[in-house]
């Protein structure tokens, strides 16, 4: 029997891409998605309808909060490896809907482990957030950091889920390896993010609000990279650390097989010079309106890919200026065609 990897929310930016790359290696993959109207569902439409060329693609319209649907997925498919990619994102749609969080992000993941528990799943990777950091401003974040303290639900959500894996890690002995990812960009990206939204009104000399008059910082990691750590990450399942201290608990790995990683760039770059390159490429100067900084906003994050670096050989390849012109790209060529 060919192994199976499943992808949950595989219509998404990140799922597509990793289904993308799986489907060109040519792994077997079954994609869900409930396709919701969180933004355009035609973008949605236009990634499956690049997956499902491929003859080693299957797609279900499945909700994760949906546990007899995802329960029979399970029955009837052996799934080698899980890459749960769904959830509801967006770090400021949390301050307006936060049911939709507990909704896919807490009882949605909680379905995904009691099916990995069920039938016995091979190894489950799932999405975090650098979000989780909260209110630290120890810089750069590593994931031997305490995360105690979000500072939005949807960070919340997300440090719940590590939690709650690790919970099935030591009672169930199921792999488990949650993945922290850096603020990601790139083609067929989300419109709630800053790339896109800017792009698009800077084309439509629209104004573009900076929040905290633009005195953020990020690590910007393109779509690419992202892609590439995962593929890292499921290729290294997690195994009991004989090493791992009781009495000094290192809180990204675990006497249990779990572990936890940051995925980002290593490069920390201000947002006001992210516009700047953005304009660059477009040919066209961004109307600014600057905003005070925002209920949920983390100001600065720097990422610390030391362990992924070192134990899995990870290094980012692109760098913002290709990163940004090759989004700019797609987008131009993706709505010239609408």
């Amino acid at each position: 029997m060919k192994q199976k990897y499943l992808i949950t929310g595989a219509a998404g930016f990140i799922g597509f891409h990793l289904a993308h790359k799986l489907l060109k290696q040519k792994k077997n993959v079954v994609g869900i998605d409930n396709l919701n109207t969180y933004y355009d569902v035609k973008l949605k439409k236009s990634r499956l309808n690049i997956l499902k060329k491929f003859s080693n693609f299957k797609f279900y319209k499945i909700d994760i909060c949906n546990y007899e649907k995802l329960n029979n997925l399970f029955f009837k498919n052996k799934f080698k490896k899980i890459y749960h990619l769904a959830a509801q994102a967006g770090v400021r749609y949390s301050l307006k809907q936060p049911r939709e969080y507990i909704k896919s992000n807490m009882n949605g993941f909680f379905n995904i482990l009691e099916a990995c528990k069920k039938f016995k799943s091979g190894f489950l990777i799932f999405a975090s957030s650098s979000s989780v950091y909260g209110a630290s401003e120890k810089f750069p974040f590593s994931e031997n950091d305490y995360c105690s303290h979000p500072i939005q639900l949807y960070a919340a959500t997300k440090r719940s889920n590590e939690l709650m894996a690790h919970s099935y890690s030591a009672l169930y002995n199921l792999p488990t390896a949650g993945i922290r990812f850096f603020t990601v960009y790139g083609p067929w990206g989300r419109p709630d993010q800053a790339l896109f939204l800017f792009t698009k009104n800077i084309l439509n000399n629209k104004k573009i609000d900076l929040f905290n008059n633009g005195k953020h910082s990020r690590d910007f990691t393109y779509i690419d990279d992202i892609v590439d750590g995962i593929i890292r990450i499921g290729n290294r399942v997690p195994k009991k650390n004989s090493k791992w201290k009781t009495t000094n608990p290192i809180p990204s790995s675990s006497k249990f097989p779990f572990e936890l990683y940051n995925i980002a760039s290593n490069r920390n770059i201000k947002l006001t010079k992210y516009v700047s390159i953005i304009e660059k490429h477009l040919g066209k100067k961004a109307l600014i309106n600057k905003m005070p900084l925002q209920k949920g906003d983390v100001i600065n994050v720097s990422s610390n890919i030391s362990k992924i670096s070192n134990k899995l050989k990870y290094k980012p390849q692109t760098d913002v200026e290709l990163g940004v012109k090759k989004f700019i790209d797609w987008y131009l060529d993706y709505y010239k065609k609408k």
